[in-house]
């Protein structure tokens, strides 16, 4: 009997990574979540709620508690994933933060700086090269394997937003760790790639609704709406079904064509 694929999802607990764990599991892999709420009787929202929708589409979801900016912790979670699993088939670092509170790159705070690179770019790093090391272990037992690892970043990577240079600079650090691990698992056989989304609707942009409407209807996305976690949960099941073998370091922008340049 054929064993089902495993995803580890970081973030998984709503928004994007909700998106993301509900079309893996359409997709046909059983799936551990990460986040760091962690409510065994909420089962309106958050983890409990993402594994009974998970669980419709025949799929085993494990709700992992943890926080990706705890070095500490992450041993502990691949601890559980392969408790539970056996392997990891896919990582995808979906797990981030933005600034609390919103401020000019003149006024941005040592605390805050250190808040959003601590989960956004350091705490997954750090995770992704744990992850990396287990998946060499399964290729060097089985050379059939073939892991992968998406890293879900941002526009805000290649695209300046003064009010919340934290979150730009961490996004443009993973989009640079994307490609350097992309570089560095190649021999092995593990693509590496790369989702920048643009405006997405989630409780992250909800504070900027307005602003983004009013952009939007301005004509700032050439596909004219705002994005949703569907649009990024689908294009990662594009990169999980393995059409893309001979692209690893793949940049895929989910931004309604705001990669496009415009006069």
């Amino acid at each position: 009997m054929r064993m089902k694929p495993t995803a580890l999802v970081t973030g998984a607990g709503r928004g994007i990574g909700r998106a993301i764990v509900l079309d893996l599991a359409r997709e046909g892999y059983d799936i551990a979540g990460v986040d760091i709420l962690y409510e065994p009787k909420n089962d309106k929202s958050g983890l409990f709620e993402v594994k009974a929708c998970a669980e419709e589409s025949g799929s085993v979801f494990l709700p992992v508690r943890g926080d990706i900016a705890d070095l500490e912790g992450h041993g502990r979670i691949l601890e559980e994933v392969l408790g539970r699993f056996g392997k990891i088939d896919l990582l995808v670092n979906n797990a981030g933060v933005a600034p609390a509170v919103r401020a000019d790159i003149l006024e941005t705070a040592v605390e805050s700086f250190d808040r959003v690179f601590g989960v956004n770019a350091r705490g997954t790093f750090f995770f992704t090269q744990k992850i990396a090391r287990q998946m060499i272990a399964q290729v060097q037992e089985n050379p059939e394997a073939r892991p992968a690892i998406i890293f879900i970043t941002s526009i805000s990577a290649s695209v300046s937003s003064p009010s919340r240079a934290e979150y730009c600079i961490s996004k443009a650090a993973l989009s640079q760790a994307a490609a350097l691990f992309a570089d560095r698992l190649a021999e092995h056989g593990i693509n590496v790639y790369e989702i920048r989304p643009g405006i997405i609707k989630t409780d992250m942009t909800a504070p900027v609704k307005e602003k983004y409407d009013s952009l939007i209807a301005e004509g700032l996305v050439p596909q004219k709406r705002w994005g949703y976690p569907e649009d990024v949960g689908k294009a990662v099941a594009a990169l999980a079904k393995g059409f893309f073998p001979y692209s690893t370091g793949l940049i895929l922008e989910v931004s309604g064509g705001m990669n496009i340049r415009r006069l």
